[in-house]
Formats: C-alpha cells, sequence, structure tokens
C-alpha cells in the first residue's frame, strides 16, 4: 500500500469565496505543527451525505501556511454530494482529515517545466508553481478556464509567475492550444497536470504526438471529472446472482464494500489500481474516471477501477469471492 491513512480531527478556521463557485477551506489539524508536506499532496475529509458517513479527496493548495490547510472545492450540483456538504459548513466545524499524501514525483533537475491547469485543476498546481518559482526555475503556467471570474488564485499567481503565468480565458477567444504549448518546449522539459478528464485525454495526445515520453507528463485528474454525467448505474456479481445499485453519491468500492463484498484499495483516487475489478459483461457504458489503465485497457472495457469510474446502464463483474482465498 501506498497511502497509509492516518486520521485526525481538525477545525474548519475559516472559509472564503474565491469565485462565485470556488470556496476555500482553511483546516487546522489538532496539534498542528506546520510541517512541509510533498507537492501535489492531497487530504481525505470525512463528510456527511444522506446522514452516511463518506470520505472525499481534496488537493491541498500551495505549500503549508502558519495556520493550517488549505483546500478549495468548486460546488458541483451535478457531483456525488461532497462539494454540498463542505459548503454547508460554517468555521468553527469540526471535521476528521487524514495527514497529507502524494504521488506527485517532480525531477527538479529538467531544464524547463510546463505547468498545466483546467479550473479548479489549479489547487495542487499552486504548490508546483511555488516551488520552481523559489528554486528560480525556468517555469510556465498555462492556466484553462471558462472566464477570467472563475480564475482562483489569479491574483496571488500573478505575483508569483508574472508574464510565466498564460491564462486561457474560453469567453475571451483565448483557448489554450495543447500542441503549440508542447512544440514551444526544449527538450528534456517535464509537465505537470490536473484537471478534468477530457482535458486529461487531450494533454496526453497531444504530448506523445509532440514525440515526447508519456513519463514526462504527470498528471492527475478528479474523480467527479467523467465523460458521462453522474447518475446511478447497477453492478451484478457474477454467479453470485447479486445484483446492486450504485446512487450518484457514492462510489462502486463503497457501495460494494457496505454489502460486504470486500475490495481492496488504497488511494481512492484512481490512481493507484489497487481496486481495480475484472468486467465480464457491460449493458450501457463505462465511464472510466481514472488515471491508471491505459486508453487501450479502457477501451477494451475488461476493468474498472471502483473508486472512482462510474457506468450507464447495468456493469457485471467477476466474483468477488474466490476459492482459494485463506
Amino acid at each position: 500500500m501506498r497511502f497509509i491513512e492516518t486520521w485526525t480531527s481538525a477545525t474548519l478556521v475559516a472559509t472564503r469565496d474565491l469565485t462565485p463557485g470556488i470556496r476555500e477551506f482553511l483546516l487546522r489539524p489538532d496539534n498542528f505543527n506546520a510541517a512541509p508536506y510533498p507537492v501535489g499532496s492531497h487530504i481525505q475529509v470525512g463528510v456527511t451525505i444522506d446522514g452516511q458517513p463518506q470520505t472525499r479527496s481534496y488537493s491541498l493548495v500551495g505549500e503549508v501556511g502558519p495556520d493550517g490547510y488549505r483546500i478549495a472545492v468548486r460546488r458541483a450540483p451535478d457531483s456525488r454530494g461532497g462539494s454540498q456538504y463542505m459548503w454547508s459548513l460554517a468555521p468553527g466545524a469540526r471535521l476528521n482529515i487524514t495527514v497529507p499524501a502524494s504521488l506527485v514525483q517532480i525531477d527538479w533537475t529538467r531544464p524547463k517545466f510546463c505547468l498545466i491547469a483546467g479550473g479548479i485543476g489549479i489547487t495542487p498546481i499552486i504548490g508546483a508553481a511555488q516551488a520552481l518559482a523559489r528554486r528560480k526555475a525556468d517555469v510556465t503556467l498555462h492556466y484553462a478556464v471558462r472566464s477570467r471570474d472563475d480564475a482562483a488564485y489569479l491574483d496571488e499567481l500573478t505575483k508569483l509567475l508574472g508574464d510565466r503565468l498564460v491564462l486561457h480565458a474560453g469567453d475571451e477567444g483565448r483557448r489554450l492550444d495543447l500542441d503549440a504549448a508542447f512544440a514551444a518546449l526544449p527538450d528534456a522539459a517535464m509537465a505537470l497536470f490536473c484537471g478534468p478528464m477530457r482535458m486529461l485525454d487531450a494533454a496526453r495526445h497531444a504530448w506523445e504526438a509532440a514525440g515526447r515520453p508519456l513519463t514526462d507528463l504527470r498528471y492527475e485528474t478528479f474523480g467527479s471529472s467523467g465523460l458521462l454525467p453522474t447518475e446511478t448505474f447497477r453492478v451484478r456479481l457474477r454467479d453470485e446472482g447479486i445484483e446492486l445499485v450504485v446512487p450518484r453519491d457514492r462510489s462502486l468500492l463503497d457501495v460494494l464494500n457496505d454489502a460486504g463484498h470486500e475490495v481492496m484499495s488504497d488511494c481512492r483516487r484512481g490512481e493507484c489500481g489497487v481496486c481495480a475489478l475484472d468486467v465480464v459483461d457491460v449493458d450501457g457504458e463505462i465511464d472510466h474516471r481514472d488515471v491508471f489503465f491505459s486508453d487501450h485497457q479502457k477501451r477494451e472495457n475488461r476493468k474498472i477501477c471502483a473508486c472512482v469510474s462510474r457506468a450507464r446502464g447495468t456493469i457485471t463483474v467477476d466474483s468477488l469471492h474466490r476459492a482459494d482465498a485463506v
């Protein structure tokens, strides 16, 4: 396991609205000591949805500060309920959170760094921008948003990066051209991306089309950013005669575990593949929201990451019972 979840209690110290649809939350863990955390770190937050305890993963904004951890949450009516819960909280609320963890690895020796953020995907990118600016690295940040008013942290990033920040506001006709951005990079450049799934797919295809090794494009996405709307679907367990409903506000992983069908998991962000299940039939369509499987594997529809991926219709997965299990 790459993530060992150590939980602690925390207090919501303050909130502030960054844009009409994005709110920042300052969380101070009990016994907080302001220890630095790696670039790209995130925390799990305990939330309550329809009276049931669940968890949601949020990237930490920037490097650690003296007052606690900062996260930013986009209000998403079509999400699984986590954002509505977070937006309902007022300062003084008590929450359970995990200690920061990260899978992002940055080679600080590269000659050039290209940071790319789409919408709320700016949150993990800010810490990388701060670390690179402090090292006086050659870095450019491409920030794609629907409109300038949607660009959270724009003033802070402009102050930090100056003309090395390129804002791509769709309503101003300045859409991000990934092919052009990658063509301008020198050899051995590294890119770090965070954004919705469609944008990630475009970034991966443009990166490979530019002849660059995919290992030099580091990325993460968010599990609510699928290609299909978030809706209820069904899962059948082959050979067990069981069919379960996966509501729009629950993950396949949580539904299976709550029904007593234990599924191993680790990151719960679609990054590690530990929770992958074998798919034997699809009556509908799978919405692969992970960043673990390749495009080819996703097209085959033989596996699904239960923590983030969803479906339309009904899917049948291989029996979770193993006769040779001890």
